[in-house]
């Protein structure tokens, strides 16, 4: 009797240390570290930066680069994607006023082929592109290896 008790109770504790495993990976895979680079003249940036971590869950480190275009190449933005700041995060590029739910799905899935995430140019209603109640329509494109897709779109719309 003792000893199936026992063999009961390691196989539930085994169960839940599992359990609680998973749930830590999965955090720690969406608790990251975000380097920014960014044109030291453009305030955007840090208003991004500080949509990002604002739940407290994400870090920025804004680091002044005096050639944008170099790090966009050397990051493989595609040109017709760029925006004004370009970020990495777990080995992933993230370029423009990206959402930071986007970021948290890419962690998350770590998808075959994807290089990283665009949002081209500088939407207005944009993460850190704000602009009262007025928004236009834009949308989050996966690049890679394997092309591109779209991975979330976002409407337009004022009042």
């Amino acid at each position: 009797m003792i000893s199936s008790l026992g063999s009961a109770l390691s196989r539930r504790t085994l169960a839940g240390s599992l359990a609680l495993g998973a749930a830590l990976t999965a955090c720690a895979a969406q608790a990251a570290s975000l380097t920014m680079y960014r044109d030291a003249n453009c305030g955007c940036c840090l208003a991004w930066a500080g949509h990002v971590e604002r739940g407290g869950v994400h870090d920025v480190e804004a680091v002044n680069h005096a050639d944008m275009a170099a790090v966009k190449a050397a990051h493989g933005v595609p040109a017709d994607l760029l925006s004004c700041h370009t970020a990495v995060v777990d080995g992933y590029v993230i370029e423009g006023h990206m959402p930071v739910a986007d970021i948290e799905r890419l962690l998350a899935e770590r998808p075959e082929g994807v290089a990283g995430l665009a949002v081209a140019g500088m939407p207005v209603g944009s993460p850190g592109m704000e602009h009262g109640d007025h928004r236009q329509a834009y949308q989050v494109i996966a690049f890679g290896p394997d092309g591109r897709k779209v991975w979330s779109s976002y409407p337009g719309g004022a009042s």
